[in-house]
């Protein structure tokens, strides 16, 4: 059995260096926003919800560009079902990364699903794959904000993300949840 162990906030997150979905690379270590690298993991094409939700997130891009913050969406795709999900959703202006090794997932706290064969979409699920998960990193690689999904529903609303985003920039609201050792913390 592999662990989940969780990424604690104000410390570092793991590295990411990724390919991109019509050519390019993400390197996290390399960004440079204002204020943080919004992470989205996804679970792949197969899934009908993250294509509405990623169309969401591509909608909002300009009001994360003005607070600050950089954009990517992941998965554990291989490049051609990312490219088809770019595709298909018609994400022309998001950043697509794939090949997510599950591994990476793990070190992420993501949880890893298998294949329950086609989707409603008609798309099969890779054998395994790797479930939601939502980060806000600092440009010193800390981790601010994260959470992270067994299913596909219920996810972060990007405009409550937006909401949140101005009052943590106007009032330099630190990152909360970060007591590593709570019976050393009183």
């Amino acid at each position: 059995m592999s662990a989940i162990t969780p990424l604690m906030p104000r410390q570092k997150v793991p590295a990411l260096e990724l390919p991109l979905a019509g050519g390019g690379h993400f390197k996290l270590g390399e960004e440079k926003p204002t204020n943080f690298t919004l992470v989205v993991f996804y679970r792949g094409l197969h899934c009908p919800i993250c294509g509405r939700y990623l169309a969401d997130l591509q909608s909002k891009l300009d009001a994360f560009a003005e607070r600050g913050v950089d954009v990517v969406a992941i998965s554990s795709d291989s490049g051609e079902r990312a490219d088809e999900a770019k595709a298909v959703w018609k994400l022309d202006r998001l950043r697509v990364a794939y090949s997510l090794s599950l591994d990476a997932a793990r070190a992420w706290g993501l949880y890893v699903s298998t294949s329950k064969g086609k989707t409603s979409t008609g798309v099969v699920e890779p054998a395994l794959f790797s479930e939601p998960g939502l980060f806000l990193v600092r440009p010193d690689g800390t981790l601010y904000f994260g959470t992270v999904q067994t299913m596909p529903f219920a996810r972060p609303n990007f405009q409550e993300i937006l909401g949140a985003l101005d009052f943590v920039i106007k009032n330099d609201y630190p990152a909360r949840g970060e007591v590593i050792d709570h019976t050393a913390a009183a």
